[in-house]
């Protein structure tokens, strides 16, 4: 079997001049990096086109579409060129979306470029935590029977702290009316490998799935794949927004790094597996102990009936009077932790197949430490979204697509409510909007965000410092 790095250093190898694209010319030798700029390339000949893959390329996508079960697109742009596309694909111009409120914005984004009308979703809420949880088949269903026009439903599954919905339930619901699911399953790469992770949206059926393999798989940052299957997406369509979102002189690096994962999973995902779960329970056993800290899981969520994933650690200080910043400052600054994020009251750490046992040592004698030495029981402000179980959404004043036009003005923070959004306003990471261009603030949004600001939590989509909000001013298109 040829494959594509192999195939790249011996072309650096053979003496061919290029006298074509990248500007470097692979003639680095002295400078940093002299290995990667060497199998640095173009499409030249042998080496295939993304866009229409009939050689290498091809058999790259047919040995990743084979390991994950689906028709399969590589993607180098990440899950956000997956997310644009699938959408776009799957949704004419204007029409009607069901979307989870608790979707990344890339999700948003294709809605404004679609135009698209939206009904949203709401997840649950795991109070115990402070997080969102998943999106119930019950909710879906009583939005698809009030909403005939809806012309296809967007998850997110497993959530940024690794929450998973029934998929499966909700694609035979939607299935019955003849409307595709999409499921940005980007933090869920991982599930396809091994029965003790939760069911692949692929294997539940899902239309379009999209992955970002590098977030828990031994992949490069900014790689991702888009699986297909089913007949209710227009392959077509598909492939161009594919073409239109990815760029058209992609990176044969990130190809390749993508190739590579593929190998290693074929060759080693059982090994990798054990490892992982191995090294799981063992580490749950060191941090049984625990009296303040929690980590979600099953048995800190019992009211809920849904999956979590095993490779998210959401670890919760709520009730010690810590806040998740400080936590998430400690770990690093003390214990050299780098985690993923940090929430108002937690810290999230993703542990991947490829993690180390040293890796879950440190973390676990890191918090059994900080329990012993910093916290104590207490109170801080709690972290209650504005919308937590449905009963407070935001009034959509204009569409995504028309607010995102509209003149903009800025307002100090305090003095927003009752005025409507002219930005996405969210913390990241996860990117995951608080509240969307169109969409009134709310008392309890504006409080929310004033919470994330004393803090010292990054939110995006403020202004001077976190000072000032962009808004729409309705009389002005009254």
């Amino acid at each position: 079997m040829e494959h594509l790095y192999d195939k790249l250093k011996q072309n650096y190898a053979s003496g061919n001049y290029p006298y074509h694209m990248p500007g470097h010319k692979r003639n680095m030798t002295g400078y940093p990096m002299e290995e990667y700029y060497g199998i640095d390339i173009t499409e030249i000949d042998g080496f295939d086109n993304l866009h229409k893959p009939q050689e290498i390329l091809k058999a790259v996508m047919e040995r990743a579409g084979k390991l994950f079960g689906a028709e399969t697109y590589l993607l180098i742009n990440g899950s956000t060129g997956g997310i644009l596309s699938g959408i776009s694909a799957a949704v004419e111009k204007g029409e009607t979306l069901l979307m989870a409120r608790n979707c990344h914005k890339a999700a948003y984004h294709a809605a404004y470029l679609r135009e698209c009308r939206i009904e949203y979703c709401y997840p649950d809420f795991i109070e115990s935590c402070g997080i969102c949880g998943a999106v119930s088949l019950e909710t879906i269903k009583k939005k698809l029977e009030e909403n005939p026009d809806i012309k296809a439903v967007f998850l997110t599954s497993p959530t940024y702290d690794g929450v998973v919905s029934d998929v499966e339930s909700i694609v035979r619901e939607a299935h019955k009316r003849q409307i595709p699911v999409i499921v940005d399953e980007a933090h869920g790469a991982h599930f396809c490998l091994d029965e003790r992770f939760p069911r692949s949206a692929v294997d539940c059926g899902a239309d379009l799935v999209i992955h970002s393999i590098h977030k828990t798989l031994p992949a490069f940052t900014q790689t991702a794949l888009l699986h297909v299957q089913g007949e209710l997406i227009d392959r077509r369509k598909l492939r161009r927004f594919l073409q239109i979102y990815q760029t058209s002189s992609p990176s044969y690096i990130l190809m390749a790094g993508i190739e590579q994962c593929i190998s290693i999973l074929e060759k080693e995902k059982t090994t990798l597996c054990d490892k992982f779960f191995e090294q799981n329970k063992m580490f749950e056993k060191n941090i049984k102990n625990l009296q303040y800290i929690k980590i979600l899981s099953k048995e800190s969520a019992p009211d809920q009936m849904y999956d979590f994933d095993t490779g998210k650690k959401v670890i919760s200080v709520r009730g010690t009077g810590m806040t998740g910043q400080a936590l998430y400052e400690l770990l690093l600054e003390k214990y050299g932790l780098q985690m993923e994020m940090a929430g108002q009251d937690y810290v999230t750490a993703i542990m991947t197949i490829m993690d180390s046992a040293e890796g879950y040592l440190r973390l676990a004698e890191a918090l059994l430490e900080t329990e012993k030495d910093v916290l104590q029981s207490g109170t801080q402000e709690r972290n209650v979204f504005p919308y937590a179980e449905r009963k407070t959404p935001p009034e959509r004043v204009y569409r995504i697509s028309e607010a995102w036009e509209m003149e903009m003005d800025k307002v100090a923070l305090e003095e927003c409510e009752g005025e409507i959004s002219a930005e996405f306003v969210h913390i990241y990471p996860p990117g995951i909007p608080l509240i969307v261009p169109g969409e009134r603030f709310t008392k309890a949004i504006v409080e929310q965000l004033l919470r994330y600001r004393r803090q010292g939590l990054t939110i995006e989509g403020l202004h001077e410092d976190n000072k000032r909000a962009g808004i729409i001013r309705e009389e002005t298109y009254a």
